[in-house]
């Protein structure tokens, strides 16, 4: 990063802060957010052309920057099950998520969509469902 693109940046984090507190205008942050985004976009785009085009020369920087693109970052926070327990093994995990997205295709209510579904009386009346007549 270049010194202008740094003091974009910059800029753009006063006037969040500014904004923040009052004292900026919120289209004047959003034009100043806008121009350090591009900004940002255009010297991204300029460092992987630059790659892309000595690829030949510098292969190490290339697949190091490749690399770098294809890690994964998987952190999902612990859990709770339906018992109430922290769940923190990935299959545990995958588990629960798994229960509780099919108990909303399902339409079964879990301890998890008590408090969308506070306002109504579910005890006498069944969960709505999705229909096909309705999609």
């Amino acid at each position: 990063m270049n010194k202008e693109l740094l003091g974009k940046v910059k800029q753009k984090k006063e006037a969040y802060r500014g904004w923040k507190q009052g004292q900026v205008a919120w289209e004047e942050y959003r034009e100043t957010e806008r121009a350090a985004r591009e900004q940002v976009r255009k010297a991204k785009a300029l460092i992987e052309i630059s790659l892309a085009r000595d690829v030949k020369d510098n292969k190490k920087s290339f697949y190091k920057y490749v690399s770098d693109k294809r890690r994964m970052r998987e952190n999902v926070g612990p859990l709770q099950n339906e018992m109430g327990d922290l769940v923190t093994q990935d299959m545990e995990k995958a588990e629960v998520l798994n229960d509780f997205f099919a108990s909303v295709f399902t339409g079964k209510c879990s301890s998890h969509t008590a408090q969308v579904t506070e306002g109504r009386d579910w005890e006498n009346a069944e969960p709505p469902t999705v229909g096909e007549d309705q999609v």
